[in-house]
């Protein structure tokens, strides 16, 4: 074994391609479950058309993504971060498997009991979101900035994932008896796979590679204690001789409080950012639309945002799909762009600790955007009727 003390950067960090792609997928993997649920919406409408699966969901899993993100990110010093991960991308695993599980054993029947139980692991999800996204995100932050680049990108393919899978097991099944459901399945079955295969991703190919291993270290010599297992997992053990320094270099550190308030202008922007599009995007596009440093600048443009309300709304009554393809598109672009260049940015000029706890206060106040996103999203539906 050898010891975490290395601080210099080697001349050639090796592994940093195979670490980007493996982010990539991890990304992916964090919300791919989530996006299963999402897109076979069609499907969910059709057994409980009476119950807005869409957004009651959504609406559920949020609560506990960010009751569980708040007592994470308020004791992330103190938890292990390997284990951590491993059991948000599990839980995201079984949850997955169940929900599978549970639409065989009710022969894809509706009712509340179903319902109930979707609803019950669609909290599992939250549960998961909450250690997955913190956790990586918080990690990555202490490392170069195309990893969290790729973790994001990663996030956002899992929507093209999901969407392009889904359409290929309708295709598929489309002239068969009960083919919605077949495909369904199908869908839910692919994704359980790959669930299982991030969980092998992080817990071994990702904590081996140099690159990681190096700015693992790099943060163990600063004072945090969150990367002692992942390194362990590499074969580098920590020097015990430096416990006293690192506690001491632990209490040297930022306080959660001075850093949300250091970087109260991202935190806000971050919870502004997903207001926003969760108002519209899952449910005004399922249940509305019919058949059919940074500088000032990016804060003007999240403001500008704010005009895709108005935009959908008209949109919505009076224009056709292919508006509403150029909106969803604008909404989708700038929100992942914006969130690249916070989170990217944001955690420079910190210590490793600190570059970790910042990461999992960002990820908190993006989970505040998205449940207040998500509760004003059923505004879209007063004055309809069936509400």
């Amino acid at each position: 074994m050898t010891t975490a003390v290395e601080t210099e950067a080697p001349t050639r960090l090796e592994g940093k391609l195979r670490a980007m792609v493996v982010c990539f997928f991890l990304g992916l993997g964090s919300l791919v479950a989530w996006s299963s649920m999402v897109t076979i919406g069609d499907y969910y409408y059709k057994l409980f058309p009476k119950y807005h699966p869409s957004r009651v969901l959504t609406l559920v899993y949020q609560p506990f993504a960010l009751g569980t993100m708040a007592i994470l990110s308020y004791n992330e010093s103190k938890i292990n971060t390997r284990q951590r991960n491993i059991f948000g991308y599990t839980l995201f695993f079984a949850a997955t498997f169940l929900v599978l599980v549970l639409d065989l054993a009710t022969s894809g029947k509706g009712g509340i009991g179903p319902f109930i139980g979707l609803c019950v692991l669609s909290a599992c999800f939250g549960v998961a979101d909450a250690h997955v996204q913190g956790g990586m995100l918080g990690d990555l932050s202490f490392m170069c900035p195309e990893f969290i680049q790729s973790f994001l990108a990663g996030l956002a393919a899992s929507g093209v994932l999901a969407s392009s899978l889904r359409l290929l097991t309708k295709v598929s099944f489309e002239k068969s008896h009960n083919g919605l459901r077949k495909g369904a399945t199908l869908f839910l079955a692919m994704s359980t796979f790959f669930e299982f295969l991030c969980i092998l991703l992080y817990a071994i190919i990702f904590p081996k590679l140099p690159i990681v291993k190096y700015y693992r270290s790099k943060a163990a010599s600063e004072g945090s204690k969150t990367v002692s297992s992942d390194l362990a997992a590499a074969g580098i053990q920590t020097n015990s001789n430096q416990g006293d320094e690192d506690d001491a270099k632990q209490v040297e550190r930022l306080s959660n409080k001075q850093l949300f308030f250091q970087n109260i202008d991202y935190a806000v922007g971050l919870f502004l950012i997903y207001v926003l599009t969760l108002s519209i995007f899952p449910g005004f596009l399922y249940e509305n639309t019919g058949s059919h440093g940074l500088g000032s600048w990016p804060y003007d443009c999240n403001s500008s945002r704010f005009l895709l309300i108005p935009a959908f709304y008209f949109t919505a009554k009076y224009g056709d799909k292919g508006w509403m393809i150029l909106l969803t598109s604008i909404l989708g672009v700038s929100n992942g762009y914006l969130t690249v260049c916070v989170l990217t940015v944001a955690p420079k000029g910190y210590k490793g600790p600190e570059q970790n706890a910042l990461g999992n206060l960002l990820v908190l106040c993006l989970l505040c955007g998205i449940f207040a996103g998500v509760a004003l999203d059923w505004l879209w539906l007063i004055g309809k009727q069936g509400f």
